[in-house]
């Protein structure tokens, strides 16, 4: 049985193509009769959510990119990363067979009935002698969400395990937990076209120029003449464009934003019916009054005058105004209850459910928000709630399966699973295309807690990442371009993505992957409906019905092309009284909570977990550093047109009075150092970096062996944006 379906499974391409005679796919033409066609697909790099015409060869195999033009997303758009969305499909150091390490401890290609066979064997054999808690999955924001469904159901209610998490912990739980309890559900409330509505933007920790150069793109369409305000430590690309930047002091958001509505409620700038949509305000009302402008300026690093006149921009009657942030809020030791004081000054002054208005998170992965309805990580898949009886009844129901195989607790959160794994209680670990042993912060710890595991499965597109070196076993996956499914943008638009290419050698889709494991552990019959995506897509959809995130109304996949994405939520029967393109939530002012209000929630500014001193005198920030690359270049690396827009090892950005200081030069290699590692890198010279602040690009490995393993508390998400460091002039060679 298992070698019938793993040749069907690995059997040629099938899938018929959309051709598309004008701006989506309209009609379905099987591809023998098509000499050359193009196909729409979703870019699968970040969460802006482009659609990409692809065009294809005789044979259907895709040659070339464009944007496509009448996408609601980019409109005729795309970033370098887009335009070379191909090229790591061709990597030399792709994987294309399953790989197995031997005795002498070095990993040999094997066929796919023996990776199976050990993978089920020897997870089975941690489940039986260590329990369900001994083993988790790690996996990522960069799948369709049909494949994050079938992970965690097959992990949860198959294999019978606890514990999973994805890699959208690294950049999105903050924004997730925070909407979750001040909205009642995981609800970012805007729509792109909110850049072009807006009289005031404000941009925080957002270097939006580099990090998604299409939504800056839409905020150069806006002719409103809006106010652009930057808050960020750092004057990056996009401060230098803005109309304001406010130069905050590394971490001083929370104690800003409570500023700024002392401010706004002492002047009596607020919307009083929005306040009447709100618990909590009496109390909110009351903190605030202790935060004058003048008891912040330190901890804002900004003056009296400064905070008053931004608090007066961002709370004008009648003026439309939309915050949007990304990793400098996300990432952070205290970034939900910043998130939520945004909220808040969102609602006091009615800046919610109105065009260009709303506090919206921009998602770093191109399927961050497919993660958080779907993964059924730390969410019930659907949206729901593990915890909730009623949820777990429905959700059995809906999949055909016994509700006593859903479990009632949470997973633990990706810190705890890693922090697990190094006091031995969880003993194998899947990692399914991610690369925590890169991106993780404090990533040194991860050569340790490797020893810690019996079982370390890696399931990837390349044999080369830092995380496949050290697997013992690596499952050969299909890459987006390879595979069919959906993503969900930022702005929670549901777009499809296209196989175009083959996959190499043995390597299949994490889809294909997932139904030979299953047949292989034994239940593969509770997923028997789980026959290819779009009917997974489907399953998922009916899940939906009755949550804020429905969407019964889509049909499928066509339904998605011909209407240039569709925005949760769709659901059946009321979506045609909706408009299609763009759907902005809370018009109506009332919240998916008990009682229909919103929830408001302030906590004190807490210091920061690691302060400079004599010995790490510098505050070493990180981030994005060029639009041509994508976080651990794990694939934009492989392009040879995007490493000429970028330089290829890593710089650290200095201000030149600590450059002259310390006697140092410009190009000079030097040691940055932290209490945690050490690294290399050229020294730039850079006046958009404040005395006694350093900055280093996120993509290179070394980067994250310096950062600090500190977390929020309320959504568990590393704080990657601030720690002490130091930087000498011996270079490591010496």
């Amino acid at each position: 049985m298992l070698a019938r379906l793993l040749k069907q499974e690995s059997g040629p391409l099938t899938r018929e193509l959309v051709l598309e005679p004008g701006n989506f796919g309209l009609g379905r033409v099987p591809r023998r009769l098509l000499p050359a066609a193009t196909v729409s697909s979703v870019c699968g790099y970040c969460a802006t959510g482009c659609q990409l015409k692809v065009h294809l060869d005789e044979e259907g195999q895709a040659i070339n990119l464009s944007p496509q033009a009448g996408y609601p997303v980019n409109l005729g758009m795309a970033c370098p990363k887009g335009w070379q969305a191909l090229d790591p499909l061709d990597a030399p150091d792709r994987a294309t067979s399953p790989l197995l390490r031997d005795e002498t401890g070095e990993l040999r290609p094997v066929d796919w009935n023996t990776a199976l066979e050990v993978f089920v064997s020897r997870f089975q054999n941690i489940r039986r002698e260590h329990g369900r808690e001994a083993a988790a999955f790690l996996s990522t924001g960069q799948i369709p969400f049909e494949e994050m469904a079938f992970l965690g159901c097959l992990w949860k209610f198959g294999m019978g395990f606890l514990h999973g998490d994805a890699n959208t912990r690294q950049c999105m739980a903050t924004a997730v937990t925070a909407y979750k309890q001040s909205f009642g559900f995981d609800a970012p409330p805007g729509t792109y076209a909110d850049f072009e509505e807006s009289d005031v933007i404000v941009l925080v920790g957002s270097n939006l120029c580099i990090a998604h150069p299409i939504l800056w793109q839409r905020i150069m369409r806006n002719r409103r003449k809006p106010e652009i305000i930057v808050i960020d430590p750092r004057a990056t690309e996009t401060a230098q464009a803005a109309t304001q930047h406010i130069a905050l002091r590394p971490k001083g958001d929370l104690a800003l934003y409570h500023a700024l509505a002392h401010c706004i409620l002492r002047d009596g700038r607020t919307d009083p019916e929005w306040i009447a949509r709100t618990e909590g305000f009496e109390e909110f009302a009351r903190f605030v009054r202790g935060y004058e402008p003048a008891a912040v300026t330190e901890a804002t690093g900004m003056d009296v005058e400064t905070i008053e006149r931004l608090a007066e921009t961002v709370s004008q009657p009648g003026k439309r105004v939309s915050w949007w942030w990304t990793m400098g809020i996300n990432q952070s030791y205290e970034g939900v209850r910043a998130a939520q004081a945004i909220i808040n000054l969102c609602l006091i002054t009615g800046n919610i459910g109105k065009p260009g208005t709303g506090p919206n998170s921009i998602t770093g992965q191109c399927n961050a928000m497919g993660s958080r309805l779907f993964s059924n990580t730390t969410s019930l898949v659907g949206g729901h709630d593990f915890e909730n009886p009623e949820h777990r009844t429905k959700v059995a129901g809906v999949l055909g399966i016994p509700q006593e195989r859903i479990p009632a607790e949470r997973s633990l959160a990706y810190d705890q699973i890693l922090a697990a794994a190094e006091e031995g209680r969880i003993k194998g670990l899947w990692i399914v295309a991610t690369n925590p042993f890169h991106s993780w912060v404090d990533s040194g710890r991860l050569a340790k807690l490797r020893e810690k595991l019996d079982f370390l499965v890696v399931q990837d597109m390349y044999h080369s990442t830092e995380s496949a070196r050290v697997a013992d076993l690596v499952l050969p996956a299909a890459g987006w371009g390879e595979k069919d499914g959906c993503f969900i943008n930022s702005e929670r638009r549901i777009g499809t993505l296209k196989a175009v290419r083959r996959a190499p050698g043995l390597a299949l889709s994490d889809f294909r992957i997932l139904r030979l494991i299953a047949h292989a552990w034994g239940c593969g019959g509770m997923f028997s409906g789980w026959t290819d995506p779009e009917a997974v897509f489907r399953i998922l959809r009916d899940l939906t019905e009755g949550r804020p995130c429905d969407i019964t109304g889509i049909d499928g996949y066509a339904h998605l092309d011909a209407e240039g994405g569709i925005q949760w939520p769709f659901p059946r029967g009321d979506a045609p009284r909706h408009p299609v393109r763009e759907r902005r939530l809370f018009e109506d002012g009332v919240f998916p909570t008990p009682s229909g209000k919103a929830r408001m929630f302030v906590s004190p500014p807490a210091g920061l977990p690691e302060e400079p001193n004599d010995l790490f005198p510098f505050l070493l920030l990180t981030g994005r550093g060029s639009s041509s690359q994508w976080h651990t270049l794990t694939r934009t690396g492989k392009s040879d047109v995007l490493a000429k827009l970028c330089p290829q090892s890593a710089w650290l950005e200095m201000h030149p009075d600590d450059v002259k200081r310390l006697g140092l030069r410009d190009g000079a290699r030097v040691r940055v150092s932290t209490r945690r590692g050490t690294m290399e890198a050229a020294l730039y010279q850079a006046p958009t970096v404040r005395p006694g602040q350093i900055f280093l690009p996120m993509h290179f490995p070394e980067v994250n062996t310096l950062t600090h393993p500190s977390f929020d508390p309320h959504s568990r998400q590393p704080n990657y944006k601030a720690c002490a460091a130091r930087v000498d002039a011996e270079t490591l060679r010496s």
